[in-house]
């Protein structure tokens, strides 16, 4: 480089494999294909932080250094270099190259340089951008990158997968390490490098190292004066000394390739706009990477996009005027995003075109008030993350949200099921590869009580800014999902039809809520307190002590040592003791053995606390109307089923005695007579009928006798009435275990039969019932060729992890292709079947009202003398939900608690 080509200049440095990696793991591969079965999750994760960083730092160049595969010479210093690294994830493969794809479309120089690593060209690059007066930004999680920072140098490091940034210059290097950047290399030769096999001196931390380092000056000083360091730790640097200075060598970064002299090949502004379209194009990427590419990388852009250095920011949106003038611009479209925070309480989040904000409702005067509520009704579409949650949330402010708002989250599961978050900053994150501020830590009261005025002022300033900017994410968020729903017809009719209706139905659930018997309550409460007091009692007397039963470290000692019974699965803490084990442990003793009967007690022990533990959080969710309302989240579980939340009412034991007693607790209201309670028969072995086409299932469910009594008797050719309980159960447990992608391993533990039996029990099913095996295998190929399964009402899964090289990822992928059509065609049908009981039940003008929905049960509550014309309403509409091959069988009872009406 001459002495003037980056003088200053700013030069962003970009370490290529680090950001791939996390951007990799940051974002769901199964999400991201390119439509043939290469993912695309790390090419999209990292394309969008190029423009991220791009856009935010204005570089005037970039350059992405990547590692090269073979080693470099620090393999040779030390042969374990990086040799506890995990085997990369074969959907990474290839994306490294599409990324470098990428970035020749845009004009980006890469560099790779034999052996050596893309730190040692980052900090080439950014040794010699500080020498020349320039500026350099290293973008990486590289620990050893902190070396660098300096004046003119500073690390951009990622704290959460791609999408948050932490700037580290030199005085925040020292003031989380407690050394100055250049010592920090030192730090690490004492401390150890766990990412790259490095080991560090036993039993010294980082402010240990800092302690030793501030006292004798850098590595060397604190080598020299080893013998005068005390104790433990002084001891065990005496025994690694060597290691220590071979961590030193390891973690130089080099300062001197040789790499281009001319500066130029890293400017911006060479990049090709068709090559880049058409690139993204490949990727299967959508509107919005094409709408956002920024113009200054581009040859045709980055001219005219010089003067325009910063964006015209957005007018506000924080006061009662802001909301009147916003009003004078109608028609618009609004987003809103809420929050509740520590120190400013309720925030509201607010974006229009060209407009953005957050309210400090708290602060509001009745006229801002006023206006704030009008602004909620002239707005001609609202986009929200989380519909019904921001619903409640306003109506608790004293707002109403009407039919123009829409829930952003819905549509996005509903295109691409299974993410961990639909809330607005993931939306962004996935949706446009948005950088969101890191979230900062809850302030304990303590601190709140000593923070002063301004840095309060401070921190609400930066919540109000997070809030606003989450807002105005989801005006693009809700563009690119419109554009999504636009080429995807199935995606927009499951929405029209099923999705968004019942979203309004599942709202009303959540207001009625259920009735509790607070008195049962407490005294189901003080029953089970009395068994987990029995267990642990007979449990210490079997060993003569009081036993800790929920300390899994006691429960080692005295199952291992004191009964001396033989070993669990080893894991790192000594020995399982989690229930599959204890269970296996158990059927392995003799019945009278202390070993078997302390066993007994335990289970008996973590049973009755599990109980005892749902009763409290009842308790705790009871409202002064003694009802408890729980949510219903249409987003939680990728097969479309329905999950329910604070309280969970679906997970409800119901296997034990005990645990059924529990639905005493629920009772008809006051006004109310009655709990109907109305369910599906064995419906995912009618879809699997439906489905497989399969003649003698079809004809086991036409014929009306017991389903699995008439299968039994086919697979092991006996009279139906020669049908044991040990066959049914076992037929049983194949047609379900089938139905939910269950393998022959998994059956064997089931019924605690060897895997050869289960393998042939398996077989003698499809011998008999050949079109479920052709079903199967059908689906799974089907689901390899399209990329995805799809439920009777054709909502999607896709899973790319079909065509993956790594056995374990494609076989789950397949048990995945076997299960979703049929599980995601049972939710689909218990969803019609809502849709079509509330609204027969309120066309009928019936006071009765549905309750819950629990799997394939509806809970009903029956007012007086409507309970016939009721339980016809909720038998035609299950019955009717969707016509099946084979009759949709609907079983009912009635009583005054969910366990009186249980049948």
């Amino acid at each position: 480089m001459s002495a003037n080509d980056l003088n200053g200049q700013r030069i962003l440095l970009i370490d290529g494999h680090a950001m791939a990696f996390r951007a990799f793991f940051a974002l769901p591969a199964d999400r991201f294909t390119d439509g043939r079965g290469q993912s695309t999750n790390a090419v999209y994760g990292f394309t969008r932080m190029i423009f991220t960083v791009v856009a935010s730092e204005r570089p005037s160049h970039v350059v992405v250094a990547f590692d090269l595969p073979g080693g470099t010479f620090r393999d040779r210093i030390y042969d374990q270099y990086k040799g506890g690294r995990e085997v990369t994830p074969p959907q990474f493969h290839g994306q490294i190259g599409l990324i470098q794809q990428v970035l020749d479309a845009l004009g980006i120089t890469w560099l790779t340089v034999p052996d050596y690593e893309a730190d040692d060209i980052i900090a080439t690059l950014a040794t010699r951008a500080r020498a020349e007066g320039g500026e350099a930004l290293v973008v990486t999680s590289d620990r050893d990158a902190i070396q660098l920072v300096g004046e003119g140098v500073t690390l951009l490091q990622p704290v959460k997968g791609v999408t948050e940034m932490r700037r580290m210059d030199a005085a925040a290097v020292l003031e989380k390490y407690q050394v100055p950047p250049e010592r920090y290399s030192d730090l690490a030769a004492l401390v150890g490098e766990s990412a790259d096999n490095l080991p560090g001196v036993p039993g010294v931390g980082p402010k240990t190292a800092a302690k030793w380092i501030t006292a004798y000056g850098d590595l060397d000083g604190v080598l020299d004066h080893a013998e005068e360091i005390g104790g433990k730790a002084g001891a065990a640097l005496r025994e690694n000394i060597e290691a220590v200075r071979r961590n030193r060598l390891m973690n130089a970064a080099v300062l001197d390739l040789d790499l281009p002299a001319d500066a130029s090949g890293f400017a911006l502004g060479r990049g090709d706009r068709e090559k880049a379209l058409a690139v993204f194009d490949e990727l299967a990427f959508g509107d919005t990477t094409r709408r956002d590419l920024p113009e200054i990388l581009l040859a045709d852009g980055g001219a005219e996009a010089e003067p325009a250095a910063e964006a015209e920011p957005d007018l506000p949106l924080d006061t009662g005027e802001d909301l009147r003038a916003l009003l004078a611009a109608a028609p618009f479209e609004l987003a809103l995003e809420t929050a509740d925070d520590v120190r400013a309480g309720a925030l509201l989040g607010l974006a229009a075109a060209g407009r953005r904000g957050a309210l400090v409702l708290e602060q509001l005067d009745e006229e801002a008030s006023a206006a704030l509520g009008e602004v909620l009704t002239a707005a001609e579409r609202i986009h929200v993350a989380d519909l019904p949650s921001a619903r409640e949330w306003m109506q608790a402010q004293g707002y109403a949200l009407g039919e123009q708002a829409h829930d952003l989250s819905l549509e996005a599961f509903v295109l691409r099921p299974g993410s961990r978050s639909y809330d607005a900053e993931s939306l962004g994150s996935t949706l446009l590869g948005h950088v969101a501020e890191p979230r900062p830590r809850k302030p304990t009261a303590a601190s709140l009580a000593k923070e002063a005025p301004e840095v309060r002022a401070e921190h609400v300033e930066r919540a109000r800014a997070r809030v606003a900017a989450a807002a105005a994410m989801l005006l693009p968020v809700a563009a690119e999902l419109s554009a999504q729903l636009g080429d995807a017809p199935w995606a927009r009719r499951l929405l029209d039809t099923l999705e968004v209706p019942l979203q309004a139905t599942l709202e009303t659930l959540h207001e009625r809520g259920i009735a509790i018997d607070q008195g049962t309550l407490a005294q189901l409460r003080e029953e089970f307190d009395g068994f987990v007091a029995q267990a642990r009692r007979e449990a210490g007397a079997l060993v003569g002590e009081e036993v800790n039963l929920s300390s899994p470290k006691q429960l080692q000692v005295v199952l291992f040592e004191t009964l001396a019974l033989p070993k669990t699965r080893k894991i790192a803490s000594g020995y399982t003791t989690d229930a599959e084990s204890l269970v296996d442990l158990q059927l392995s003793l003799p019945v009278e053995s202390p070993g078997h009967e302390f066993l007994s007690w335990l289970l008996r022990f973590r049973e009755m606390s599990k109980l005892t533990g749902y009763l409290v959080g009842l308790d705790a969710a009871v409202d002064a109307s003694s009802r408890v309302h729980t949510t219903f989240q249409q987003t939680a579980a990728a097969t479309g089923r329905l999950a329910s939340t604070d309280p969970n009412l679906q997970n409800i034991p119901v296997r034990t005695a005990e645990g059924r007693r529990i639905r005493e607790v629920f009772a008809a209201g006051e006004g109310f007579e009655s709990l109907l309670t109305a369910d599906y028969s064995q419906i995912e072995m009618r879809i699997m009928a439906h489905l497989s086409e399969d003649e003698g299932l079809i004809e086991a469910f036409r014929s009306g006798e017991d389903l699995h009594r008439f299968v039994a008797s086919r697979v092991f050719d006996v009279a139906p009435d020669d049908v044991d309980s040990a066959m049914r159960s076992k037929t049983k447990a194949v047609s379900y275990g089938l139905a939910y992608g269950l393998s022959a391993f998994g059956l064997s533990r089931q019924l605690r039969i060897s895997q050869a039996e289960a393998t042939a029990l398996r077989d003698g099913y499809f011998e008999r019932f050949g079109g479920v095996r052709d079903y199967l295998r059908s689906s799974v190929e089907r689901a390899r060729e399209t990329g995805y399964t799809e439920t009777i009402l054709g909502r999607r899964r896709y899973l790319p992890d079909l065509t993956s090289d790594n056995r374990q990822r494609r076989e789950n992928a397949e048990r995945v292709a076997l299960n979703s059509p049929i599980q995601g065609s049972a939710a689909d049908i218990i969803k019609l079947a809502m849709l079509a009981v509330e609204k027969d039940m309120r066309e009928a003008g019936l006071s009765s009202r549905m309750l819950l929905q629990v799997h394939d049960e509806l809970v009903i509550e029956v007012a007086p003398g409507e309970l016939e014309q009721v339980r016809g309403i909720v038998v035609e509409g299950m019955d009717g939900a969707y016509e099946l091959s084979v009759p949709l069988e609907v079983g009912v009872g009635v009583g005054r608690t969910w366990l009186d009406a249980a049948h």
